[in-house]
Protein backbone atom coordinates (compact mmCIF):
# COMPACT_ATOMS: atom_id res chain seq x y z
CA UNK A 1 0.00 0.00 0.00
CA UNK A 2 1.44 2.71 -0.86
CA UNK A 3 1.53 6.43 1.24
CA UNK A 4 0.22 9.54 -0.65
CA UNK A 5 0.31 13.24 -0.69
CA UNK A 6 -2.19 15.52 -1.28
CA UNK A 7 -3.30 16.00 -4.88
CA UNK A 8 -1.56 19.33 -6.38
CA UNK A 9 -4.58 19.65 -8.90
CA UNK A 10 -6.09 22.44 -9.56
CA UNK A 11 -9.52 20.79 -9.30
CA UNK A 12 -10.40 20.31 -6.38
CA UNK A 13 -10.70 18.18 -5.06
CA UNK A 14 -8.75 16.04 -7.90
CA UNK A 15 -7.93 12.76 -7.08
CA UNK A 16 -9.93 11.14 -9.23
CA UNK A 17 -8.70 10.30 -12.93
CA UNK A 18 -10.73 10.25 -16.74
CA UNK A 19 -10.56 10.92 -20.25
CA UNK A 20 -13.76 11.94 -22.61
CA UNK A 21 -14.91 8.95 -24.52
CA UNK A 22 -17.16 8.46 -26.80
CA UNK A 23 -17.78 4.86 -27.74
CA UNK A 24 -19.36 2.11 -27.36
CA UNK A 25 -17.43 -1.37 -27.93
CA UNK A 26 -18.16 -3.73 -25.47
CA UNK A 27 -20.21 -5.89 -22.96
CA UNK A 28 -23.85 -6.23 -22.02
CA UNK A 29 -26.26 -3.99 -19.94
CA UNK A 30 -27.03 -4.29 -15.79
CA UNK A 31 -25.79 -6.15 -13.02
CA UNK A 32 -27.47 -9.61 -12.16
CA UNK A 33 -30.26 -9.16 -9.80
CA UNK A 34 -29.69 -10.22 -6.13
CA UNK A 35 -31.48 -13.28 -4.76
CA UNK A 36 -32.59 -12.05 -2.17
CA UNK A 37 -34.60 -8.50 -2.69
CA UNK A 38 -33.00 -6.46 -0.45
CA UNK A 39 -6.62 16.60 -25.71
CA UNK A 40 -3.68 15.06 -23.85
CA UNK A 41 -4.60 14.32 -20.38
CA UNK A 42 -2.59 16.24 -17.72
CA UNK A 43 -0.41 14.54 -14.91
CA UNK A 44 -2.35 13.87 -11.56
CA UNK A 45 -0.83 14.19 -8.37
CA UNK A 46 1.61 11.09 -7.98
CA UNK A 47 0.55 9.31 -4.67
CA UNK A 48 4.42 8.80 -2.37
CA UNK A 49 6.04 5.73 -1.75
CA UNK A 50 7.61 4.96 1.23
CA UNK A 51 10.09 7.43 1.97
CA UNK A 52 13.58 5.30 0.37
CA UNK A 53 10.50 5.44 -2.79
CA UNK A 54 11.19 9.14 -3.34
CA UNK A 55 15.25 9.38 -2.88
CA UNK A 56 17.68 8.50 -5.25
CA UNK A 57 18.26 6.14 -7.99
CA UNK A 58 18.64 3.12 -5.88
CA UNK A 59 15.13 2.90 -4.76
CA UNK A 60 14.09 3.15 -8.35
CA UNK A 61 15.60 -0.24 -8.90
CA UNK A 62 13.20 -2.08 -6.20
CA UNK A 63 10.48 -4.71 -7.66
CA UNK A 64 6.95 -3.68 -6.09
CA UNK A 65 3.86 -5.91 -5.86
CA UNK A 66 0.38 -4.82 -7.47
CA UNK A 67 -2.82 -6.24 -6.11
CA UNK A 68 -6.05 -5.89 -8.20
CA UNK A 69 -9.72 -6.71 -7.28
CA UNK A 70 -12.94 -6.99 -8.45
CA UNK A 71 -16.44 -5.72 -8.44
CA UNK A 72 -17.71 -4.04 -4.99
CA UNK A 73 -21.29 -3.96 -5.93
CA UNK A 74 -23.36 -3.28 -2.48
CA UNK A 75 -26.87 -4.95 -3.17
CA UNK A 76 -29.31 -4.42 -0.20
CA UNK A 77 -28.63 -6.90 1.62
CA UNK A 78 -24.89 -5.82 1.76
CA UNK A 79 -25.67 -2.38 2.79
CA UNK A 80 -27.78 -4.26 5.91
CA UNK A 81 -25.28 -6.27 6.88
CA UNK A 82 -23.01 -3.16 7.00
CA UNK A 83 -25.96 -1.81 8.88
CA UNK A 84 -26.01 -4.46 11.35
CA UNK A 85 -21.77 -4.28 11.41
CA UNK A 86 -22.17 -0.55 12.41
CA UNK A 87 -24.60 -1.58 15.18
CA UNK A 88 -27.53 -0.20 13.65
CA UNK A 89 -26.19 3.03 13.77
CA UNK A 90 -24.49 4.66 10.57
CA UNK A 91 -22.54 1.93 7.91
CA UNK A 92 -19.38 -0.27 8.44
CA UNK A 93 -18.00 -1.84 5.64
CA UNK A 94 -14.85 -2.97 7.01
CA UNK A 95 -15.78 -6.16 8.73
CA UNK A 96 -16.83 -7.51 5.45
CA UNK A 97 -13.11 -6.44 4.12
CA UNK A 98 -11.34 -7.81 6.79
CA UNK A 99 -10.70 -11.43 5.60
CA UNK A 100 -8.45 -9.72 2.31
CA UNK A 101 -7.34 -6.94 4.92
CA UNK A 102 -3.28 -8.86 5.29
CA UNK A 103 -3.10 -9.83 1.84
CA UNK A 104 -4.45 -6.04 0.49
CA UNK A 105 -2.48 -3.76 2.88
CA UNK A 106 1.09 -5.56 2.30
CA UNK A 107 1.16 -4.83 -1.51
CA UNK A 108 2.84 -1.75 -2.43
CA UNK A 109 0.10 -0.76 -4.51
CA UNK A 110 -3.29 -2.18 -4.09
CA UNK A 111 -6.50 -1.52 -7.48
CA UNK A 112 -10.07 -1.96 -6.49
CA UNK A 113 -13.44 -1.69 -8.44
CA UNK A 114 -15.70 0.73 -7.34
CA UNK A 115 -18.89 -0.78 -9.51
CA UNK A 116 -21.62 1.59 -7.91
CA UNK A 117 -21.97 5.44 -6.91
CA UNK A 118 -22.94 6.90 -3.39
CA UNK A 119 -25.89 7.84 -2.11
CA UNK A 120 -26.69 10.34 0.93
CA UNK A 121 -28.55 11.27 3.75
CA UNK A 122 -30.21 7.63 3.97
CA UNK A 123 -31.12 7.28 0.50
CA UNK A 124 -29.08 4.37 -0.25
CA UNK A 125 -30.63 1.53 -2.17
CA UNK A 126 -29.25 -1.59 -4.79
CA UNK A 127 -30.26 -3.32 -7.66
CA UNK A 128 -31.48 -2.21 -10.04
CA UNK A 129 -29.89 1.54 -9.54
CA UNK A 130 -27.65 1.67 -7.37
CA UNK A 131 -26.73 3.98 -4.26
CA UNK A 132 -24.40 3.28 -1.78
CA UNK A 133 -23.74 4.44 1.30
CA UNK A 134 -20.34 6.68 1.29
CA UNK A 135 -18.51 4.87 4.28
CA UNK A 136 -17.86 1.92 1.76
CA UNK A 137 -14.81 4.30 0.48
CA UNK A 138 -13.59 4.47 4.58
CA UNK A 139 -13.56 0.66 4.25
CA UNK A 140 -11.64 0.49 1.08
CA UNK A 141 -8.69 2.84 2.44
CA UNK A 142 -8.93 0.93 6.03
CA UNK A 143 -8.40 -2.45 3.43
CA UNK A 144 -5.18 -1.15 2.31
CA UNK A 145 -6.30 0.10 -1.65
CA UNK A 146 -4.76 2.73 -3.12
CA UNK A 147 -7.10 3.30 -6.06
CA UNK A 148 -9.93 1.87 -7.99
CA UNK A 149 -11.59 2.27 -11.17
CA UNK A 150 -15.01 4.19 -11.13
CA UNK A 151 -16.19 3.33 -15.20
CA UNK A 152 -18.82 0.59 -15.01
CA UNK A 153 -22.67 0.34 -16.30
CA UNK A 154 -23.57 1.96 -13.15
CA UNK A 155 -21.49 4.97 -12.88
CA UNK A 156 -24.41 7.11 -13.94
CA UNK A 157 -27.20 5.19 -11.84
CA UNK A 158 -27.92 8.45 -10.15
CA UNK A 159 -26.79 10.92 -13.01
CA UNK A 160 -23.92 13.65 -11.78
CA UNK A 161 -25.00 14.14 -8.27
CA UNK A 162 -24.15 10.44 -7.45
CA UNK A 163 -21.29 11.07 -9.47
CA UNK A 164 -19.60 13.30 -7.74
CA UNK A 165 -20.49 12.17 -4.33
CA UNK A 166 -18.70 8.97 -4.93
CA UNK A 167 -15.53 11.07 -6.40
CA UNK A 168 -15.70 13.50 -3.06
CA UNK A 169 -16.18 10.40 -0.67
CA UNK A 170 -12.85 8.52 -2.08
CA UNK A 171 -11.22 12.00 -2.15
CA UNK A 172 -11.96 12.15 1.54
CA UNK A 173 -11.04 8.81 2.01
CA UNK A 174 -7.60 9.25 1.10
CA UNK A 175 -8.60 6.71 -2.55
CA UNK A 176 -7.35 7.43 -5.62
CA UNK A 177 -9.52 6.82 -8.96
CA UNK A 178 -9.88 6.73 -12.17
CA UNK A 179 -12.55 6.09 -14.92
CA UNK A 180 -15.21 9.31 -14.29
CA UNK A 181 -15.15 12.95 -13.62
CA UNK A 182 -16.68 15.52 -12.21
CA UNK A 183 -15.22 18.19 -14.89
CA UNK A 184 -13.27 18.28 -18.17
CA UNK A 185 -10.29 19.42 -16.37
CA UNK A 186 -10.20 16.39 -14.08
CA UNK A 187 -10.90 14.05 -17.67
CA UNK A 188 -7.80 15.32 -18.64
CA UNK A 189 -5.71 13.81 -15.92
CA UNK A 190 -4.30 11.08 -15.28
CA UNK A 191 -4.11 9.01 -12.38
CA UNK A 192 -0.47 8.12 -11.57
CA UNK A 193 0.35 6.28 -8.15
CA UNK A 194 3.86 5.37 -6.82
CA UNK A 195 5.26 1.56 -6.36
CA UNK A 196 8.58 0.51 -5.46
CA UNK A 197 10.43 2.96 -7.28
CA UNK A 198 8.12 3.66 -10.22
CA UNK A 199 5.36 5.65 -11.35
CA UNK A 200 1.87 3.84 -12.20
CA UNK A 201 -0.58 5.35 -14.27
CA UNK A 202 -4.33 3.37 -13.81
CA UNK A 203 -6.76 3.83 -16.57
CA UNK A 204 -9.82 2.94 -16.42
CA UNK A 205 -13.01 2.50 -19.23
CA UNK A 206 -16.46 0.86 -19.24
CA UNK A 207 -17.91 -0.71 -22.23
CA UNK A 208 -21.29 1.25 -21.72
CA UNK A 209 -23.95 3.16 -18.68
CA UNK A 210 -26.93 0.57 -18.99
CA UNK A 211 -28.78 3.13 -21.47
CA UNK A 212 -28.31 6.15 -19.12
CA UNK A 213 -27.37 8.54 -21.78
CA UNK A 214 -23.92 10.85 -20.80
CA UNK A 215 -24.77 13.99 -19.38
CA UNK A 216 -25.41 17.07 -21.48
CA UNK A 217 -22.42 18.94 -22.25
CA UNK A 218 -20.35 16.32 -20.13
CA UNK A 219 -19.33 13.93 -22.28
CA UNK A 220 -16.21 13.23 -20.47
CA UNK A 221 -17.79 12.10 -17.33
CA UNK A 222 -17.27 8.67 -17.56
CA UNK A 223 -14.75 6.92 -20.04
CA UNK A 224 -16.08 4.68 -22.47
CA UNK A 225 -14.35 1.54 -24.25
CA UNK A 226 -12.74 2.69 -27.55
CA UNK A 227 -9.19 0.99 -28.57
CA UNK A 228 -7.54 4.20 -30.35
CA UNK A 229 -8.53 6.48 -26.83
CA UNK A 230 -7.18 3.78 -24.22
CA UNK A 231 -3.67 3.62 -26.63
CA UNK A 232 -3.64 7.38 -26.59
CA UNK A 233 -4.20 7.77 -23.00
CA UNK A 234 -1.87 4.93 -22.00
CA UNK A 235 0.75 7.13 -24.66
CA UNK A 236 0.13 10.26 -22.73
CA UNK A 237 0.55 8.35 -19.16
CA UNK A 238 4.06 7.50 -20.90
CA UNK A 239 4.69 11.26 -21.64
CA UNK A 240 3.63 11.89 -17.94
CA UNK A 241 6.52 9.77 -16.58
CA UNK A 242 4.58 6.59 -16.01
CA UNK A 243 7.26 3.62 -16.11
CA UNK A 244 3.96 1.19 -16.13
CA UNK A 245 0.53 1.20 -17.12
CA UNK A 246 -2.24 -0.53 -16.16
CA UNK A 247 -5.71 -0.51 -17.51
CA UNK A 248 -9.15 -1.47 -16.02
CA UNK A 249 -12.00 -2.23 -18.59
CA UNK A 250 -15.01 -2.73 -17.22
CA UNK A 251 -16.54 -5.37 -20.29
CA UNK A 252 -17.44 -8.73 -20.95
CA UNK A 253 -20.46 -10.81 -20.71
CA UNK A 254 -22.39 -11.56 -17.45
CA UNK A 255 -22.39 -15.17 -16.36
CA UNK A 256 -20.27 -16.26 -18.72
CA UNK A 257 -16.95 -17.99 -17.47
CA UNK A 258 -15.19 -17.99 -20.82
CA UNK A 259 -14.13 -14.53 -22.22
CA UNK A 260 -16.01 -13.54 -25.22
CA UNK A 261 -14.42 -12.59 -28.29
CA UNK A 262 -14.42 -9.05 -28.01
CA UNK A 263 -12.72 -9.34 -25.06
CA UNK A 264 -10.09 -11.35 -26.67
CA UNK A 265 -9.82 -9.27 -29.68
CA UNK A 266 -9.36 -5.91 -27.88
CA UNK A 267 -7.27 -7.91 -24.79
CA UNK A 268 -4.99 -8.59 -28.52
CA UNK A 269 -5.44 -5.31 -29.80
CA UNK A 270 -3.96 -2.92 -26.43
CA UNK A 271 -1.30 -5.62 -25.77
CA UNK A 272 0.24 -5.27 -29.19
CA UNK A 273 0.50 -1.93 -29.11
CA UNK A 274 4.08 -0.47 -28.79
CA UNK A 275 5.82 2.98 -28.85
CA UNK A 276 9.56 2.44 -29.68
CA UNK A 277 9.74 -0.91 -29.15
CA UNK A 278 8.15 -0.74 -25.65
CA UNK A 279 4.20 -2.23 -25.19
CA UNK A 280 1.91 0.87 -24.18
CA UNK A 281 0.18 -1.35 -22.00
CA UNK A 282 1.30 -3.48 -19.10
CA UNK A 283 -1.46 -4.72 -17.57
CA UNK A 284 -4.95 -5.10 -18.28
CA UNK A 285 -7.36 -5.83 -14.86
CA UNK A 286 -10.77 -6.33 -15.89
CA UNK A 287 -14.08 -6.75 -14.11
CA UNK A 288 -17.97 -7.07 -15.04
CA UNK A 289 -18.52 -10.29 -16.06
CA UNK A 290 -19.87 -11.57 -12.13
CA UNK A 291 -17.87 -14.32 -12.13
CA UNK A 292 -14.12 -14.98 -12.61
CA UNK A 293 -12.69 -15.49 -15.53
CA UNK A 294 -9.32 -16.56 -17.01
CA UNK A 295 -5.78 -14.92 -16.75
CA UNK A 296 -3.62 -15.64 -20.17
CA UNK A 297 -0.33 -13.47 -21.14
CA UNK A 298 -1.44 -12.01 -24.48
CA UNK A 299 1.97 -10.70 -26.84
CA UNK A 300 3.85 -10.81 -22.97
CA UNK A 301 1.37 -8.62 -20.91
CA UNK A 302 -0.41 -10.40 -18.51
CA UNK A 303 -4.60 -10.12 -18.90
CA UNK A 304 -6.67 -10.98 -16.05
CA UNK A 305 -9.93 -10.75 -18.11
CA UNK A 306 -12.55 -11.13 -15.32
CA UNK A 307 -11.48 -10.46 -11.63
CA UNK A 308 -14.93 -11.53 -10.46
CA UNK A 309 -17.43 -10.24 -7.69
CA UNK A 310 -15.17 -9.30 -4.52
CA UNK A 311 -18.77 -8.06 -2.23
CA UNK A 312 -22.32 -8.67 -3.90
CA UNK A 313 -25.06 -10.32 -2.49
CA UNK A 314 -26.44 -13.68 -3.19
CA UNK A 315 -27.52 -13.24 -7.15
CA UNK A 316 -30.05 -14.62 -10.11
CA UNK A 317 -28.18 -15.17 -12.93
CA UNK A 318 -30.10 -14.47 -16.64
CA UNK A 319 -31.70 -17.52 -16.30
CA UNK A 320 -33.52 -16.26 -13.26
CA UNK A 321 -31.47 -19.19 -11.14
CA UNK A 322 -29.71 -18.07 -7.73
CA UNK A 323 -26.12 -18.28 -9.14
CA UNK A 324 -23.39 -19.02 -6.14
CA UNK A 325 -20.46 -18.26 -9.49
CA UNK A 326 -21.05 -14.33 -8.45
CA UNK A 327 -19.85 -14.54 -5.14
CA UNK A 328 -16.84 -15.81 -6.38
CA UNK A 329 -13.60 -13.90 -7.40
CA UNK A 330 -9.80 -13.84 -7.26
CA UNK A 331 -7.26 -11.36 -6.45
CA UNK A 332 -4.39 -10.73 -8.63
CA UNK A 333 -0.99 -9.97 -7.45
CA UNK A 334 1.89 -9.26 -9.74
CA UNK A 335 5.80 -8.54 -8.89
CA UNK A 336 6.85 -6.11 -11.37
CA UNK A 337 11.00 -5.87 -11.23
CA UNK A 338 12.93 -2.89 -12.85
CA UNK A 339 14.47 -2.85 -16.13
CA UNK A 340 18.00 -3.58 -16.37
CA UNK A 341 18.85 -0.45 -18.48
CA UNK A 342 17.08 2.82 -18.21
CA UNK A 343 13.79 3.26 -19.99
CA UNK A 344 13.62 -0.39 -20.37
CA UNK A 345 10.18 -2.00 -19.43
CA UNK A 346 9.19 -3.24 -15.83
CA UNK A 347 8.47 -6.27 -16.31
CA UNK A 348 6.17 -8.85 -13.97
CA UNK A 349 9.11 -11.66 -12.66
CA UNK A 350 5.80 -13.25 -10.28
CA UNK A 351 2.01 -13.57 -11.77
CA UNK A 352 -0.27 -14.96 -9.01
CA UNK A 353 -3.64 -15.45 -8.46
CA UNK A 354 -5.72 -15.81 -4.87
CA UNK A 355 -9.42 -17.37 -4.86
CA UNK A 356 -12.03 -15.65 -2.72
CA UNK A 357 -15.25 -15.71 -1.87
CA UNK A 358 -17.93 -13.65 -0.32
CA UNK A 359 -19.54 -15.46 2.46
CA UNK A 360 -23.43 -13.94 2.04
CA UNK A 361 -24.32 -15.76 5.35
CA UNK A 362 -21.82 -14.06 7.42
CA UNK A 363 -21.24 -11.13 5.14
CA UNK A 364 -17.26 -11.29 4.70
CA UNK A 365 -14.72 -11.94 1.90
CA UNK A 366 -13.10 -14.80 2.27
CA UNK A 367 -9.58 -15.54 1.10
CA UNK A 368 -10.12 -19.13 0.50
CA UNK A 369 -6.55 -20.36 0.75
CA UNK A 370 -6.15 -18.63 4.17
CA UNK A 371 -9.15 -20.37 5.15
CA UNK A 372 -8.53 -23.68 4.08
CA UNK A 373 -5.13 -23.45 5.60
CA UNK A 374 -6.85 -23.03 8.84
CA UNK A 375 -9.17 -26.00 8.39
CA UNK A 376 -11.86 -24.31 6.56
CA UNK A 377 -13.67 -27.26 3.80
CA UNK A 378 -13.84 -24.68 0.63
CA UNK A 379 -11.39 -27.12 -1.11
CA UNK A 380 -14.11 -27.51 -3.85
CA UNK A 381 -14.66 -24.14 -4.38
CA UNK A 382 -10.93 -22.62 -4.23
CA UNK A 383 -10.43 -25.42 -6.81
CA UNK A 384 -13.48 -24.59 -9.25
CA UNK A 385 -12.36 -20.75 -9.51
CA UNK A 386 -8.85 -22.58 -9.82
CA UNK A 387 -10.03 -24.51 -13.17
CA UNK A 388 -11.02 -21.40 -14.43
CA UNK A 389 -8.24 -19.04 -14.16
CA UNK A 390 -6.08 -21.56 -15.55
CA UNK A 391 -8.75 -22.54 -18.45
CA UNK A 392 -6.37 -20.67 -21.15
CA UNK A 393 -3.19 -22.29 -19.92
CA UNK A 394 -1.74 -19.61 -17.69
CA UNK A 395 0.23 -21.81 -15.64
CA UNK A 396 2.28 -22.28 -18.72
CA UNK A 397 3.22 -18.73 -19.28
CA UNK A 398 4.07 -18.87 -14.92
CA UNK A 399 0.47 -17.98 -13.31
CA UNK A 400 0.88 -19.35 -9.75
CA UNK A 401 -1.83 -19.17 -7.21
CA UNK A 402 -0.74 -17.28 -4.00
CA UNK A 403 -1.72 -17.40 -0.74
Amino acid sequence: MTQRTSPTSPTPPARGAATALVAVLIGAAGCAAPQDPPKAPALKAAASGSPSAASGAKAEQRAFTLVATGDVLPHSSIIEQARADAGGDGYDFRPMLAGVKPLISKADLAICHMETVYGADGDYTGYPTFKSPPQVAAALAATGYDSCSTASNHTLDDGTEGLRRTLDALDEAGVKHAGSARSAAESRQITLLKAGGAKVAHLAYTYGTNGFPLPTGRPWAVNLINEQKILSDARAARRAGADVVVVSPHWGTEWQDEPSAQQLRLAKALTAATTDGRPDIDLIVGTHAHVPQAYEKVNGSWVAYGLGDQIAGAMNNHSGAYDPRGNQGTIGRFTFTPPAKPGGRWEVTKAEFIPQWFDTNAGRVVNLNAAIDRGADHTALRDRIKRVVLSRDAAKAGLVMGK
